[in-house]
């Protein structure tokens, strides 16, 4: 459960703090909705990824259909999660939808970011 703990933290901090400073270069050129949508997306993605986190202890020890169960239902729940800034997004004028689908995908990006730095670093290592 710790190495989970690790995990969750160094990529939700990574894209809190990319989503940040995107959202003020955002601000900076007069799209104040393309910040605030970014933030928002980002945020619920995180919470999303710590949830995901949380519930993979619940599906160890249980028989195959408990699992399955406790799967979907984990599943079911966070993708209604994901759609409440997708919702907001639509409905509010002050939060772009587009920037608040990238903010959903944020930590996909930086885990995808993070392993290709280090296969790059590898690579530089190998050559050295």
């Amino acid at each position: 459960m710790e190495a989970i703990r690790e995990v969750q933290k160094r990529y939700c901090s990574a894209a809190l703090a990319v989503a940040i400073l995107l959202a003020l270069c955002f601000v900076f050129a007069g799209m104040k909705p393309a910040g605030k949508g970014l933030v928002l997306g980002t945020l619920f993605s995180i919470l999303n990824f710590i949830l995901m986190g949380q519930t993979l202890p619940l599906r160890l020890g249980r028989t195959r259909n408990a699992s399955i169960a406790v799967s979907f239902g984990s599943l079911g729940f966070r993708y209604l999660l994901l759609a409440i800034p997708l919702i907001v997004a639509l409905r509010v004028e002050t939060v772009h939808p587009v920037t608040t689908v990238f903010g959903i995908f944020m930590i996909q990006i930086v885990i995808l970011a993070d392993h290709f730095t280090k296969a790059f670093r590898r690579g530089d290592e190998k050559r050295a």
